[in-house]
This record gives C-alpha cells, sequence and structure tokens, in this order.
C-alpha cells in the first residue's frame, strides 16, 4: 500500500519537524510514503480559507483514491483497530490522509472522505496532529507484523 499525507500548512517547529522527520524514515520500510503541503487560505473568513484550502486539497484526489480526513469529530482508534483497518485495505492502492488547516476541513472534503478519523477529542495543533498520524501509522505498521512497538 502506498500512504501520502495531505497537510495544510508547513511544520515550522524545529522539534516538531524533527518527530516527523524520525517517523517518516522508521514507517518507509513498511509503505511507501510520500507527503504533500497544501498552502493555508489566506483569507480573513474561516469559510472562505476553508474552501480554499479543499480546493487546492480535491485538485489533488484521484476519483477512485481512498481517502481518511482527520477531524476532531471522527471516530477514534486504538493503535490495534487502526492497524487492523490498515491491513484491511494493505496492498489496494493508495490510501491519503488529510489534515485540514487552522479553521477546520470544508464539507466537500468531509463529504470526499471515505473515513473520518479522530487522534482526540482534543484540540491539537495541526503540527502535532501530523506528527501523531506518522507515529501512529508506524506503530500499526509494527502492530500487524508482530513486531515489538512499545520500545
Amino acid at each position: 500500500m502506498h500512504l501520502r499525507l495531505i497537510a495544510v500548512g508547513r511544520v515550522r517547529t524545529r522539534y516538531v519537524a524533527a518527530a516527523c522527520e524520525e517517523f517518516r524514515t522508521r514507517l518507509r520500510p513498511y509503505y511507501a510514503y510520500d507527503e504533500t503541503e497544501v498552502r493555508a487560505g489566506e483569507r480573513d473568513d474561516p469559510i472562505d480559507a476553508m474552501r480554499l484550502e479543499a480546493d487546492r486539497i480535491l485538485k489533488l484526489l484521484r476519483p477512485d483514491e481512498r481517502v481518511w480526513l482527520l477531524e476532531r469529530e471522527g471516530i477514534q482508534l486504538a493503535s490495534h483497530e487502526l492497524a487492523v483497518r490498515l491491513s484491511e485495505i494493505d496492498g489496494s492502492g493508495r490510501l491519503t490522509l488529510i489534515v485540514a488547516g487552522t479553521y477546520g476541513a470544508d464539507e466537500r472534503l468531509h463529504r470526499r472522505a471515505n473515513f473520518i478519523w479522530s487522534l482526540s477529542r482534543l484540540t491539537l495543533l495541526h503540527e502535532w496532529a501530523r506528527m501523531l498520524v506518522l507515529e501512529q501509522l508506524y506503530r500499526a505498521a509494527k502492530i500487524t507484523r508482530n513486531e515489538p512497538y512499545h520500545h
């Protein structure tokens, strides 16, 4: 399976960028992986910003592509549950995960998503959400292959 993360904005905090790079490196032996950053909507109106970001993201998606949207109001998964979900689609093309911008995701992204995944009901910095997604994808890969993942 090919994993792709589309995220609004850049990771600017040094320690978060370092953690993201560490988990990208750990993840690559298990899955093909790439990341695409789209520019944040530069509008005073949150609705306009979300619409602009969604336009940029939707242009990157193929019609047949499986898409998971990261959203606080989505379904929370334990790490083992994530591993099972990923193993069910393993080898069947590309899974694209979307981390929307500061104001959240436009309704078109909600409609386009095959699954809406919540990392937590807490509000997280978008940089941290990206880091946590990478860590959980790596952990799920280890779980799926019955490899130790707690250390």
